[in-house]
């Protein structure tokens, strides 16, 4: 009797990420109409490709850190437990220290302020300034120009309804 074999590294953080061709699929790509739209696109986007957005971000962060070895070195440890503790996880299946269940949002909080506070005591705190901020500029400028998938759930759930009248299924009194 053999056991499924369990997804390697690779595997699970394939599953978890966005395909790139559809990430940056041209035919997605428009000018939002107003800033309402602009906010509901980064919103949306961010929703759906955020294990890629994060991988962009931490991109960015390593070439800005070629020219200084040590915090490269310091950031390829930090990058494994990125990709350890939250990359190759099943998104369903919770981190579990201690007998405590830890959320994903804990994990993701956890890893960026343990690479923040790494990269800033290795005296680049400049340097890691200005790679996450052209980061989330460059995130912010994919999310507000790729139209959102149309068949992502919405985050007001059932308060929204598909009905066309502005007043609703409502009868007169």
């Amino acid at each position: 009797m053999s056991s499924p074999a369990q997804p390697t590294a690779a595997a699970q953080l394939r599953q978890r990420l966005r395909p790139w061709a559809q990430f940056f699929s041209l035919s997605t790509f428009s000018l939002p109409i107003s800033l309402s739209d602009t906010t509901y696109r980064i919103n949306q986007n961010l929703r759906f490709f955020f294990p890629n957005y994060t991988l962009l971000v931490l991109l960015v962060l390593f070439l800005s850190l070629i020219y200084h070895p040590l915090s490269l070195i310091i950031f390829l440890v930090i990058f494994a437990g990125w990709l350890f503790l939250y990359f190759s996880r099943n998104p369903d299946d919770p981190l579990i220290i201690l007998n405590f269940e830890i959320s994903d949002k804990i994990v993701l909080g956890l890893l960026g302020l343990v690479t923040l506070v790494a990269l800033i005591f290795a005296k680049v705190w400049l340097n890691v300034v200005v790679s996450v901020v052209i980061g989330v500029v460059i995130v912010c400028l994919h999310g507000a120009l790729r139209a959102p998938e149309e068949d992502l759930e919405s985050p007001y759930g059932s308060l929204l309804s598909d009905v066309t009248s502005p007043s609703g299924d409502y009868t007169m009194v």
